[in-house]
């Protein structure tokens, strides 16, 4: 079995002076993870030996500058770069952001080719990844422009579903934002997203609201009675199972979000801080609506803890696990909608 194929899960190896090195190597240094996929690092043998000796891990790991030599049942490393850096745990700079950019680049081009199946991206630093080449908030906007697609921050465990209308928007702008347009467009992803990777047949969907109370009837804003409520009436005539806008200061506490596939939020922290609340490190972050299957742990660089051994990584394992589920669950999609099942024909 340790020889035979399986789905090669590109991994990015995020800001260097964070946590992302040292929870790839923690998931992987657990050998059955070599059962369920083929794991590919991008960065450099010089860099991942670097870390094997600085946590003491006990693994062993194939070094490649080709794609083509990837080696089923052993971690491979791409190097991505083949420069000596020495890292400096939970300091910014900018050769740290970099580096996680060429690895990022490196992972999305095999990604795009079919050499790799999925990707999992460690955690990068939005600011040190800022350069002339690189003018993105983030790794989803970038996948956004490289995979094809209209994306959507979605933040899964097997239990709590919630994708965001509007994602690292300030406050301030939200509500310049959000449209009919976008609301549809995002609800089609959301609901797209639950039925080819998550198996769920007629997806229900909770929306909250804009304003607190939803407005209480244009007391506290008028955006939910203007935009929200006539979109989501034009997107219920349309047969999609959409409920809301529900008032986001109850929805989580009264487990009101237990009766629904998906929520999503009209903006990030209203969403990602009962999502990290309730998920307690469990939570994987999946980029919605792209080509492409890219997944990434809930945290983020986590400098403050950065090569003391102490970072936690579930979440990145989830990741990856999630990431195989998904891109498992859409082939089997893709072969249905090809292939309906047809009804059997009564004999006359």
């Amino acid at each position: 079995m340790k020889g035979k194929e399986k789905i090669k899960v590109g991994i990015t190896i995020g800001d260097l002076n964070g946590i992302g090195g040292e929870i790839i190597l923690k998931t992987f240094e657990d050998n059955r993870m070599l059962d369920f996929c083929t794991p590919v690092i991008f960065a450099s043998v010089k860099t991942i030996s670097y870390l094997k000796k600085h946590f003491k891990f006990n693994l062993n790991f194939n070094g490649i500058n080709t794609i083509d030599k990837i080696v089923h049942g052993k971690i491979n490393v791409f190097n991505a770069w083949n420069e000596k850096y020495n890292i400096e745990f939970g300091k910014e700079n900018l050769k740290s952001g970099e580096l996680s950019i060429k690895s990022l680049k490196e992972a999305v081009k095999y990604l795009k080719s079919g050499d790799i199946d999925a990707l999992v991206t460690a955690p990068i630093n939005k600011h040190n990844i800022q350069s002339e080449e690189f003018k993105f908030p983030g790794h989803t906007d970038y996948l956004a422009q490289e995979l094809e697609g209209n994306s959507l921050m979605f933040m899964v465990t097997d239990t709590l579903k919630v994708g965001l209308l509007t994602d690292h928007v300030p406050v301030n702008d939200v509500t310049k934002h959000i449209s009919e347009k976008l609301i549809k467009n995002k609800l089609d992803i959301i609901n797209l997203s639950l039925k080819q990777d998550f198996k769920v047949r007629k997806p229900k969907i909770a929306v909250l609201g804009i304003n607190p109370h939803t407005g209480d009837n244009g007391v506290i804003g008028k955006e939910d009675d203007e935009i929200l409520r006539p979109a989501l009436s034009k997107i219920r005539e349309k047969g999609m199972l959409v409920f809301g806008p529900y008032a986001a200061d109850s929805f989580f506490g009264s487990n009101n979000y237990k009766n629904f596939d998906a929520i999503i939020a009209s903006y990030h922290d209203q969403g990602l801080i009962p999502f990290k609340t309730l998920s307690f490190g469990n939570g994987v972050n999946f980029t919605a609506g792209l080509s492409k299957v890219r997944t990434s742990p809930d945290h983020g660089t986590a400098y403050e803890i950065a090569g003391k051994g102490e970072a936690d990584e579930n979440s990145f394992k989830q990741a990856v696990f999630t990431a195989i589920k998904i891109f498992k669950n859409r082939k089997e999609y893709k072969n249905l909608t090809k292939n309906p099942l047809k009804p059997k024909q009564k004999k006359i």
